[in-house]
């Protein structure tokens, strides 16, 4: 899934303005200006739109992560260079403390069904034997399931989930 797409959907669903993004990053070791946050932000036809890179969403993440559970003990988390919608599901459900039962209840909210079998196999290592690759699906509807229990209603489409 793009990073421009769940940055704007947590930004959405939390109702967050620019300064709060900016602490956000700022919390997770980043540094970013209002201006790239609004480039981000912007939709992909928008001239000024740019790509964020992984580096600044997992950033914003470990900020979030921060910003929700508070800072942890011991060194502060790296961001990633590469992120996966693995890795991105992994970090929302530990920045909003969620269980498995949590999380499948926002995906209900979506109205998509998964099994607590299917859904442990995402938070698993690569390596092992009952890993699976969380899909883009997957990731939108779990946003979608979040926007719906904060903001009490369900994400407006968005050119990717028209087509």
């Amino acid at each position: 899934m793009i990073g421009n797409d769940v940055l704007r959907r947590i930004r959405y669903s939390f109702d967050f303005n620019d300064s709060k993004m900016i602490a956000l990053f700022e919390l997770g070791g980043g540094s970013v200006t209002r201006a790239e946050i609004s480039d981000w932000l912007k939709k992909e036809l928008d001239p000024d739109y740019k790509v964020c890179p992984d580096l600044q969403l997992a950033t914003f993440l470990n900020g979030l992560i921060i910003d929700k559970r508070g800072q942890r003990d011991g060194p502060a988390a790296t961001p990633e260079k590469r992120l996966t919608n693995n890795l991105i599901f992994m970090k929302l459900k530990i920045a909003l403390n969620l269980k498995s039962d949590d999380v499948l209840e926002l995906l209900a909210l979506a109205d998509f069904n998964l099994s607590n079998h299917e859904l442990s196999a995402f938070f698993r290592k690569p390596g092992h034997k009952h890993y699976r690759e969380c899909k883009d699906q997957i990731l939108r509807n779990f946003l979608t399931g979040i926007q719906t229990k904060h903001r009490g209603e369900p994400a407006p489409l968005t050119e990717e989930a028209e087509d």
